[in-house]
């Protein structure tokens, strides 16, 4: 079976996955209508789903929920079996959904995922004085001995206090800064590869949880005192968008998407791509991953862009617009696998031999595909 007919049986199997789905909530809502549940002793319909049919507690949630709003909106079934429609985000769409605003609510949650469309709950029903505080405590990593006993309150510290590992959470309300919050003992360390996670609050604000080191405390404290001239008295925020805004912009400066490009064309290599060609690739591409999938769109990746020759340089390709495009880092690599074939590449990926015995990554892996020398994509980079 190649991958194509593997893909043609999985999309069977979504398809039936879905269909399963919204046979069983329509018969549970039945189920629920008629408060069968009680003639079996259960005192709700999410206790029968937890104990009798054995779903736990955050599934037995999304099926009761999504029963009840099924008997009140009969037209979710639908987009249930489609597959537009997620059991996730219907609990989100129960926060809002009215019948007097089904028609226009419904549309707007379909092919969301359940952070999407909590930002959609935050819009249609912001949270009133959303706090703008920022919290600043200390999170203790727990040896493998005794437990510990539960500590004292913790107080909002001033940045700049010092502290182990800190979480930065602007806007939590100080009343919730109890000793369980403000002060947690986890068992493993802190994972520093997870994203913070952004809670939606209003259509315009979000409250982040992050989780940063003493080293970073500093910095931001460091950085507050730098720009107390230009940014007097400003949050943790504006220091930290002040920050990103150089970082972009001095990546914006080398894919050359400059706001006032130079009126004169500076000389350079006649292999090398001009900041005009990339300006012009960048807007066309529309900063995304050009590499063409069999379903007629593209991969759409927006990280470790590369601009890469469609017609390779070794092969005497030109830096134009038309021969220039953007690729992730994984289709560059395996655009060139395709030109120049896997035996050539491989004399050319030493890197990916240390990487199998240092037990991160093995050869196969994206991870260690990134570590092929520069060289030897010099066609269709």
């Amino acid at each position: 079976m190649n991958a194509r007919d593997s893909s043609n049986r999985l999309s069977e199997l979504l398809r039936r996955e879905h269909h399963a789905m919204a046979a069983f909530l329509v018969a549970l809502a039945g189920f629920d209508e008629k408060r069968l549940w009680v003639e079996l002793g259960y005192p709700s319909l999410f206790t029968y789903l937890n104990r009798e049919l054995g779903l736990s507690k955050s599934a037995a949630f999304y099926r009761k929920t999504a029963a009840e709003l099924i008997q009140r909106f009969p037209e979710l079934v639908e987009p249930l079996e489609d597959g537009k429609l997620c059991l996730s985000t219907v609990g989100e769409l129960a926060q809002v959904l009215t019948p007097e605003n089904r028609d226009q609510v419904i549309p707007r949650f379909l092919h969301l995922s359940k952070q999407e469309a909590r930002a959609v709950v935050a819009e249609l029903k912001p949270v009133e004085r959303p706090p703008r505080r920022e919290v600043v405590t200390t999170v203790r990593v727990a040896a493998a001995a005794p437990p510990v006993r539960d500590p004292e309150p913790a107080a909002v510290l001033e940045l700049g206090a010092p502290a182990t590992a800190c979480v930065i959470a602007p806007g939590s309300p100080a009343e919730l800064v109890d000793a369980k919050v403000a002060t947690r003992t986890v068992n493993a360390p802190i994972s520093r590869t997870t994203p913070p996670t952004f809670e939606p609050l209003t259509a315009d604000l979000r409250r982040m949880h992050l989780t940063v080191t003493k080293r970073f405390e500093a910095k931001v404290a460091d950085a507050r005192d730098a720009l107390s001239h230009s940014h007097p008295g400003a949050s943790t925020e504006v220091i930290l968008e002040a920050a990103l805004d150089l970082l972009l912009d001095r990546a914006k400066k080398r894919k050359g998407l400059v706001e006032k490009p130079r009126r004169e064309k500076r000389p350079s290599r006649p292999d090398h791509i001009p900041a005009e060609v990339k300006r012009a690739v960048w807007v066309r591409d529309g900063g995304c991953c050009q590499w063409a999938l069999e379903n007629g769109g593209v991969c759409g990746s927006r990280q470790r862009l590369q601009y890469d020759h469609i017609q390779p340089k070794a092969l005497g390709g030109k830096p134009t617009i038309e021969n220039v495009r953007l690729l992730c880092a994984r289709h560059n690599l395996l655009a060139a696998r395709k030109i120049f074939g896997d035996a050539w590449m491989d004399r050319y990926a030493p890197a990916r031999k240390a990487t199998a015995a240092t037990g991160r990554r093995d050869a196969g892996s994206a991870g260690a595909r990134s570590e092929v020398p520069a060289a030897a994509l010099t066609g269709p980079t």
